[in-house]
């Protein structure tokens, strides 16, 4: 008996790139843009009914309606799944993480597709029809998810890759076209959901790491009645939330009453972290329950355990809170 028409394939976790200081410069590799979203796999019935799954398995369809059943004529009634990123761009057609954020709420998700509209970047296909792609080499699957010529300027696109490129080129591109950073992948590297791979490589152009808001401080100023700042943690080797740093600035005030809004029935009494946090960071604060986290990027991550230089990115949800984990210590971010 074959798959009904409106059976949507099972998700496929995805495969993950280790973080690489120089990027490949040998033959064999393609290099491909590192989008600012939140990774997800599409999954599409044979009818075209489709389901959007995050990094962790949680279930995003209804909060991206204008994705439903996008792909329902260019498969031409054949199953797929795909790897890509979930991206919202802003006026200068560049991914921003900070837009994005605004999609994820359970309230007015049509009036929001509207106004914040997404774009699935597909830049991998697992599937198609019955078949598994997943043991095929990189170059195959892609030149497979290239044939399926979708129709330019829709929600759903294929982004570029780049064979055999300058790695520095590739590089100062994407420093002038404002890009989070470059991922190589080898033309020959099989699929391994789930795992973390030499075979893909990601060099980023600046730091960025999940944390949980385990505080909140009052501003100072015009913001005196506001949030002035967030008190960042993560899990240290032996599972206990520890203190990592603060995160003032990056907010919008539409992000501020958002956050404050959410922070404030999650108060609690005592500190959530296991560890003391010194007096000047947690004078006035209001100690919160760990259960929202969020992104930051940050320059240096010291040997005594603190983010510096710190911007807020937006709230995270894709993410399985056990696995937000202290960074490892970091120096100054290579530049080409």
């Amino acid at each position: 008996m074959g798959k009904r028409a409106s059976e949507v394939p099972v998700a496929v976790p995805p495969m993950l790139a280790e973080d690489a200081r120089t990027l490949p410069s040998d033959p064999g590799w393609v290099f491909e843009w590192k989008w600012d979203g939140w990774r997800t796999c599409m999954t599409v019935a044979p009818d075209g009914t489709t389901r959007l799954t995050s990094r962790n398995g949680n279930d995003l369809t209804s909060y991206f309606p204008e994705l439903a059943r996008t792909l329902r004529e260019p498969l031409a009634g054949q199953a797929a799944v795909l790897d890509g990123e979930i991206v919202a761009l802003n006026e200068h057609a560049r991914p921003e993480f900070g837009r994005l954020q605004r999609r994820r709420t359970s309230t007015g998700t049509a009036r929001l597709a509207q106004a914040v509209p997404v774009h699935f970047f597909a830049f991998d296909l697992l599937q198609l029809g019955g078949d598994s792609l997943l043991a095929a080499p990189y170059e195959q699957r892609r030149a497979q998810l290239d044939d399926l010529a979708l129709p330019p300027g829709g929600r759903v696109m294929i982004p570029p890759f780049y064979a055999d490129a300058d790695p520095d080129d590739m590089l100062k591109a994407a420093i002038d076209a404002q890009m989070e950073g470059i991922v190589a992948k080898k033309v020959s590297s099989r699929y391994l959901p789930g795992r973390r791979s030499a075979d893909w490589r990601k060099h980023a152009l600046f730091h960025s790491h999940t944390a949980l808001i385990g505080a909140w401080r009052p501003g100072s100023g015009q913001r005196t009645d506001r949030l002035g700042a967030l008190l960042l943690g993560a899990h240290n080797p032996a599972g206990d939330l520890v203190y990592i740093g603060d995160v003032g600035t990056g907010f919008t005030d539409a992000t501020l009453d958002d956050l404050l809004d959410r922070l404030r029935p999650l108060e609690r009494r005592r500190s959530p972290f296991a560890d003391q946090v010194p007096r000047d960071r947690a004078r006035g604060v209001h100690w919160v329950a760990p259960q929202l986290a969020c992104d930051v990027v940050y320059r240096t991550f010291t040997p005594d355990q603190r983010l510096r230089h710190t911007s807020f990115r937006g709230l995270r949800w894709d993410i399985d809170f056990d696995h937000i984990v202290v960074p490892a210590v970091s120096g100054v971010p290579p530049t080409p």
